[in-house]
């Protein structure tokens, strides 16, 4: 393997041996590793490294941020987090989620760097570890997660923090959002992804069939009960059961949950023997848990159970950059043309639409005006057939027919409060609520999740 002999910043020349003896040992392990001097430049790489982004020759003694993000600074000086100057600053080992270029484009990669001591006890150099992050893709895809905004990797970075843990992990955001395809992600990245995945929908469930479907029954319990059937927690043995929509399960039955997740164990209905449960729990729910144990209409001690790790999946709003990257994904998904592609009058359309169903709206969206077109394009005309094109945003309590104000108040909660009561009568179309103000739709789209974030602070 080539090496490039260097020294450590302003510390004194390292000995060759040192670097040769850590290159032998990075080329034993499977996942790729280069290492690093203090000054960002990269002097090694293993034989992993090779095999998933290419030659060496291509990387050594060019600047990691040059390499991995085309910049030409460090990555704290263009925006990024740096897990270099990190680790320079704390001593201990750093890990950070980036957008990677790679041979095969931009790609999502878990970056861990570790400080190597000399014999002196010095840090002469850090080893990154690279995992490209199989369950998320930064371009479009015909499956899995899509994003590459700020909002979808914050979510990314925690489902990879969690994933390789038994810990239970709760799902919090709007309906539409994606969260049985994150409880996926989770599951295919962690140790128990050769195991089954088991969804459950916890709405409408009643106490026989929950009982019935999650344990299981043994033969004879009931009328009509002629075998032995086994329950979805039976099912996820070795693997992930995901409960979707959590929040909707009645008291009656959040208290056989909450002891199945306590003791570990749970009987079939009708019979008598206690079985061991193995399973990962990822919970899901649109619902604000938190107000529903002040209301008392979830258990204070199942919501704690639940929690360890919440995550929350952003709206579509929280994430609008995202919006082309899903739309050219979705349309490969549900278009029966292949190859066609969306005009940029369409794309920004439904950038300046608002959605109260999220993703699922937007899927509905594409796959209407896949029908509605008759050329190789689809155009924004072809979207807005329906006479339900944008549903108006719901109003707290009865609107006045005129803005006016109780008092004095800063501007940006006069801005907050005015855009609140125009888009109401505006039906909800950005579009629409634009040209009413002189505005673009995509500065007002900006500002109603401006004026969202600072409600989500206050609240």
């Amino acid at each position: 393997m080539a090496v490039l002999p260097v020294t450590s910043g302003k510390e004194a020349p390292v000995q060759p041996y040192s670097l040769s003896e850590l290159v032998s040992f990075l080329d034993g392990l499977p996942e790729p590793r280069i290492v690093m001097d203090a000054s960002y430049r990269i002097v090694a790489a293993n034989q992993a490294y090779v095999r998933e982004f290419g030659a060496i020759k291509a990387i050594l003694g060019r600047t990691c941020y040059d390499v991995s993000h085309h910049f030409q600074v460090p990555c704290d000086q263009a925006g990024e987090s740096c897990p270099l100057s990190r680790c320079q600053e704390s001593d201990a080992p750093q890990r950070v989620l980036h957008l990677h270029h790679t041979p095969r484009g931009e790609e999502h990669v878990d970056v861990e760097l570790t400080p190597i001591r000399d014999e002196s006890g010095r840090v002469s150099y850090f080893v990154e570890t690279m995992r490209v992050v199989r369950q998320a893709s930064s371009r479009a895809a015909a499956r899995g997660l899509v994003g590459r905004s700020p909002a979808f990797v914050r979510m990314l970075e925690r489902m990879l923090r969690v994933a390789d843990s038994s810990a239970a992990v709760l799902l919090l955001g709007e309906t539409g959002t994606g969260k049985e395809l994150v409880a996926r992600a989770i599951h295919e990245a962690s140790d128990r992804s050769d195991g089954p995945f088991v969804a459950v929908d916890c709405a409408g469930l009643t106490e026989n069939l929950f009982e019935s479907e999650l344990f299981g029954y043994e033969k004879g319990a009931f009328t009509g009960a002629t075998h032995r059937k086994l329950g979805l927690v039976e099912a996820a043995a070795g693997g992930t059961l995901f409960l979707d929509e959590i929040g909707e399960l009645p008291l009656s039955l959040q208290v056989k949950l909450l002891r199945l997740l306590e003791t570990g164990t749970y009987r079939r209905v009708g019979g008598l023997d206690s079985l061991a449960a193995d399973f990962r729990l990822v919970g899901a729910t649109h619902r604000n848990l938190a107000a529903m144990v002040e209301a008392e209409t979830f258990r204070r001690d199942l919501y704690f159970r639940i929690n360890t790790f919440p995550i929350h999946t952003p709206a579509l709003h929280e994430r609008p950059e995202d919006i082309p990257l899903l739309a050219a994904s979705l349309l490969a998904r549900v278009d029966r043309r292949p190859g066609r592609r969306l005009t940029e009058a369409a794309l920004e359309w439904l950038v300046a639409r608002r959605y109260s169903g999220n993703i699922r709206e937007l899927r509905n969206l594409i796959e209407r005006a896949t029908l509605m077109a008759d050329g190789d394009e689809i155009d924004q005309g072809d979207f807005q057939d329906d006479e339900e094109s944008c549903i108006p945003l719901p109003a707290p309590g009865p609107q006045p027919q005129s803005f006016s104000l109780e008092g004095p108040v800063d501007l940006a909660t006069l801005e907050q409060r005015y855009l609140a009561w125009l888009l109401p009568r505006c039906n909800g179309e950005v579009p629409r609520a634009a040209a009413v103000l002189g505005v673009s739709p995509r500065t007002l789209y900006r500002k109603l999740q401006e004026a969202g974030s600072q409600e989500a602070g206050q609240g």
